[in-house]
């Protein structure tokens, strides 16, 4: 295989990961036909809501995204950069609203891995020399995959999965 199909390939499979956590399930599918009532019902024995969990996935998406593109980055304090505020509630439009922003931000991870001027493992300005592109969509795979695992249970356990549907 040639550097530049290697390289291609490369692009792919990162890309594949980004979008679905790699033969795990995508965000778009664990809150297919979620039910607006329960965006703000507390999953199973943990502090937070549905929506707290979705708005967290985004809020740290948009962080490594910032991370690798701006140049005058700063870190959101932890944990309020992360998370909303644990009493936040999300009306159905909020929802949507974090869950079209996550999206537009994965496309533009995306659009960086796809782009084959981009040196995936040239380092990120803001890392001081110790992370590469390649390794903070790891890292946001990673991240997404484990949390949208947590969001498919949490509607198993809830009885908020559409019948018929196993996580």
């Amino acid at each position: 295989m040639s550097l530049v199909d290697r390289d291609g390939e490369i692009r792919r499979q990162l890309a594949s990961t980004l979008e679905s956590g790699h033969n795990h399930m995508s965000l778009a599918e664990a809150t297919k036909a979620f039910p607006a009532s329960a965006i703000n019902a507390q999953l199973p024995r943990v502090p937070y809501s549905f929506w707290h969990l979705v708005e967290h996935i985004r809020l740290t998406q948009k962080d490594m995204l910032d991370y690798m593109t701006s140049g005058s980055y700063e870190e959101p304090p932890f944990p309020e950069g992360y998370w909303p505020a644990k009493k936040a509630r999300a009306t159905p439009a909020q929802w949507r609203r974090s869950l079209a922003e996550f999206h537009a931000d994965l496309d533009a991870i995306l659009g960086i891995v796809q782009d084959p001027a981009r040196d995936l493992f040239a380092t990120v300005p803001n890392s001081a020399g110790k992370h590469t592109i390649f390794r903070c969509c790891l890292v946001i795979a990673d991240h997404n995959s484990y949390h949208i695992g947590e969001l498919g249970i949490g509607r198993q356990v809830a009885g908020v999965w559409p019948k018929g549907r196993k996580a």
